[in-house]
């Protein structure tokens, strides 16, 4: 290897390393705060709803700007893109540190939401022009595997810096891995655009984070004001015609921002399916866990953090497994087997009544949904033609993404009608559904306070009810999810786009 070649693959290898490290920082501060959900409600305001949204508006953010922080990214540049996330990263971290409120706060976190697309966004594309063919792969394995370690890390760093520091400690890592990610990456980043980049298709980004907003907002806002309150029915209706709309803006733009006719392809919907399954099978329990053991089993932030490695840990090793087993078995054989496993140790998470208990069941969960994880990003382009794989890629992520924080909002609400139903025959002195939320949120002495005639223990009971029936709900989910991967991806989507997959049904 001459120099300037030597120089040239150190460099690559610099942008890899940055774009690695400013994308651990994401899961990181996603799965942080529900870690320190007590002591941020405590320092902040504890309204149920709004603390819900500490957790959603982030995903939401994310999940909605992604495919058009792509399309920034294309028309405006990759590394402008990348930069400017990061550095919208670091700011609004920063902001959060001295958030003045928890209406503030979770304002706060949808705007860094917005920049974590930017940075994943900018970040991939820049690496898609960097690297070409194995190594190629090899670099995006890399990044999938940085997306592990910042959630493995993410809940035990976090119980430790609250336990030590205090919440706000969290966002100190987040803003010196963003820093120092911005430092490797930004000098050897070399800029790129894409000359045939079309105009973004802005009515069709803003229908679709309309839908996701109402959506969401309606959800959320059921378990306090009734699922059949006009606020409720009003939201969800909006969101449906949204959808609608959405859908005759897409099918009418010449340079649509997601491309309907994917769906015509049944790989590429089972591959969508297989995105979402880790939000409801694996992702909500990264939030529910851990406000469940700090705030129910008033276990400490730093014990927290360090139980919930066992269901986050195989992340960072068996997703690379799952890339070898795939030379000898079918991918859809191994996603749907690992969904199955994951579906297994929901249904004894359901069984554990204490943090203890519940370790075996996670780890299981973790280990069985590491196997889809290894193999999802590879598939969203193998089952469509290569031409269109640009465009399976962003539709992949966002359904990925999106699916997470819909998943946190349908499964909160849902946890809250059934503490609800559970709390009713005791004979609670204030609506069941105010505590209920109380409960779901971790504070049970504000649903103590509120219920006075009944034990904190037995509230406590109620809600580990609910909490076992949840996950029995999760896996029946899981499960059906597995049944429908087996048959659209158990033959075919090996490593290419093979004439047979790129045939629409």
């Amino acid at each position: 290897m001459t120099p300037l070649q030597d120089f040239s693959a150190g460099r690559r290898w610099r942008v890899l390393a940055g774009v690695c490290l400013a994308s651990a920082a994401m899961p990181m501060t996603f799965t942080g705060p529900a870690v320190a959900l007590r002591e941020i409600a405590a320092g902040l305001g504890d309204s149920p709803v709004a603390l819900a949204w500490v957790t959603n508006a982030f995903m939401l953010a994310f999940g909605s700007f992604l495919m058009v922080a792509g399309a920034l990214a294309d028309r405006h540049g990759r590394r402008r893109v990348f930069v400017c996330g990061v550095v919208g990263f670091i700011g609004t971290s920063m902001a959060l540190l001295a958030a003045p409120g928890i209406v503030v706060f979770d304002l706060l976190r949808g705007l860094q939401g917005l920049a974590s697309a930017a940075v994943f966004a900018g970040g991939a594309a820049t690496l898609a022009q960097e690297f070409d063919g194995p190594v190629r792969l090899r670099a995006f394995s890399m990044l999938g595997t940085s997306f592990g370690i910042g959630l493995t890390l993410g809940p035990l760093a976090a119980g430790w810096l609250t336990a030590a520091w205090g919440w706000r400690a969290i966002f100190l890592l987040v803003i010196g891995c963003a820093t120092v990610a911005l430092l490797i990456a930004r000098p050897a980043m070399r800029e790129s655009r894409d000359p045939a980049a079309h105009a973004l298709d802005w009515p069709g980004a803003l229908t679709f984070t309309l839908t996701l907003s109402i959506f969401t907002w309606g959800v959320l806002q059921a378990p306090e004001r009734g699922w059949s309150s006009a606020s409720t029915i009003g939201s969800l209706g909006a969101a449906a015609v949204f959808l609608a709309w959405f859908v005759r803006i897409e099918r009418r733009t010449a340079r649509p921002m997601l491309d309907l006719d994917l769906f015509r392809y049944p790989h590429f919907v089972g591959v969508q399916l297989l995105a979402a399954a880790p939000a409801y099978g694996f992702v909500v329990l990264l939030v529910l866990l851990p406000i469940r053991f700090v705030g129910i089993e008033g276990m400490g932030s730093a014990q927290a953090g360090l139980a919930m490695m066992a269901l986050s840990a195989p992340l960072v090793v068996l997703p690379l497994v799952a890339g070898l087993l795939a030379q000898r078995v079918r991918p859809g054989m191994l996603c749907g087997g690992g969904l199955l496993a994951a579906a297994a140790g929901l249904v004894w998470l359901a069984g554990a009544h204490d943090a203890h208990a519940a370790l075996a069941p996670m780890l299981l969960i973790g280990a069985g949904i590491s196997l889809p994880w290894g193999l999802m990003d590879g598939l969203a382009v193998s089952v469509v033609p290569r031409e269109r794989a640009g465009m399976a890629t962003g539709i992949f992520s966002t359904t990925r993404v999106a699916g997470e924080g819909l998943a946190l909002a349908i499964v909160g609400a849902g946890l809250s009608a059934l503490a609800a139903l559970r709390l009713a025959p005791l004979g609670c002195p204030v609506p069941t559904s105010l505590i209920a939320q109380r409960l779901v949120a971790g504070d049970l002495a504000g649903a103590a306070a509120q219920c006075p005639t009944v034990p904190a223990q037995i509230l406590a009971h109620a809600f580990q009810d609910a909490f076992s029936t949840l996950a029995l709900v999760l896996a029946a989910v899981t499960t059906l999810t597995a049944l429908v991967v087996f048959v659209f991806l158990a033959r075919g989507a090996e490593t290419g786009a093979s004439s047979t997959l790129a045939q629409p049904s």
